[in-house]
């Protein structure tokens, strides 16, 4: 079984075959066995005032369930938000970053790419804002889900981001187009705007407007980049293991970016390559690291490999622009490295 394989066949019984579904009368179920400290609730903002456009008919329930790893998913999103994790004030550096965890348009992978991040940064100063943006409707049912997901995984698995020509690119990227990446890529803009706009509330710098996303997140971060509208605009961003269909462009006034991803992703690691060209060929700032192994979705999940330190490297890259702390102790680092 060769890498693209095995990362499709672990991600499909990740998402689909062993889930714990969480009751709807029991959103806050805990993890089996766990023994996280109990926390207060972060707030949840609502990101469009009333029904976000283009929703307005739409009647699917959002669902939560588990992986087998026990982290929490999200699938059929309608309401979309902003989850909000605040630092210390005495540690606060007054930056914030959006982050918009992945899971192809179909579900959010919400722990290993959305909060687990978010308490990283919270921890060093950096007030994160957690998207709970916009997907494709998929079946309410269970086994209706997992033979979705199927098709989904079979897909990917055929998909290389070196060719983009080929029929099974042209089929992801039409998939991607139909699955509700646009209303997606809207939420995120209007993310980008919220904060902006609240920059006061939080005790926010209103130039230091942060984004990262992973995977289908990060087709949602490099949208917002690439934006002419200022205000949903990020300052700087980090599209992590994000693929890119179609041609690249660098705007005017493109932020900073951090690209990362490892070069046995082949739904990745060519798009990574060709952003970084591009933003630097137009003489734009970008940083880019490639990992040897690690695959696609890892996030903060260990998988006793180099890229383990992964999001240390983000840190140091946010240390340089003085946009985060160091961590408290060196104990409560959440990777290696």
């Amino acid at each position: 079984m060769n890498r693209i394989q095995e990362m499709v066949w672990t991600s499909l019984v990740a998402t689909t075959l062993c889930w714990i579904p969480i009751r709807a009368d029991e959103p806050n179920s805990p993890l089996p066995n766990a023994d996280r400290v109990p926390e207060a609730p972060p707030t949840v903002l609502p990101i469009w005032p009333g029904v976000a456009p283009g929703s307005e008919n739409w009647t699917q329930r959002e669902a939560q369930y588990r992986g087998f790893d026990g982290k929490l998913m999200i699938r059929n999103v309608v309401i979309p938000t902003l989850t909000v994790f605040v630092p210390d004030p005495k540690r606060a550096t007054g930056a914030a970053i959006i982050i918009c965890p992945g899971g192809g348009f179909r579900f959010l992978s919400w722990e290993n790419e959305g909060t687990d991040v978010a308490r990283w940064l919270q921890e060093r100063g950096v007030t994160a804002f957690v998207l709970k943006y916009r997907l494709k409707e998929t079946p309410a049912d269970e086994a209706e889900f997992a033979r979705d997901m199927l098709g989904f995984m079979l897909t990917l698995a055929k998909f290389r981001d070196r060719d983009l020509s080929s029929e099974a690119a042209q089929s992801l990227a039409e998939d991607m187009r139909v699955s509700g990446s646009a209303a997606g890529i809207a939420d995120g803009r209007q993310a980008v705007r919220v904060v902006r706009q609240s920059a006061k509330k939080w005790n926010l710098k209103q130039d230091c407007i942060g984004m990262m996303g992973f995977s289908a997140g990060a087709m949602i971060t490099n949208a917002a980049c690439i934006g002419d509208d200022a205000e949903c605009r990020p300052d700087f961003a980090a599209p992590i293991y994000g693929p890119v269909f179609g041609e690249i462009k660098a705007p005017a006034h493109a932020p900073p970016l951090f690209i990362l991803c490892a070069s046995d992703d082949q739904l990745a690691e060519a798009s990574s390559v060709r952003l970084y060209s591009t933003w630097r060929d137009a003489g734009y700032q970008a940083e880019l690291h490639i990992f040897e192994k690690g695959g696609h979705g890892f996030g903060m999940a260990k998988k006793n490999l180099p890229i383990d330190g992964w999001i240390n490297r983000f840190g140091d890259w946010l240390s340089q622009r003085k946009l985060i702390r160091p961590s408290v102790t060196s104990s409560t680092t959440l990777r290696g490295g």
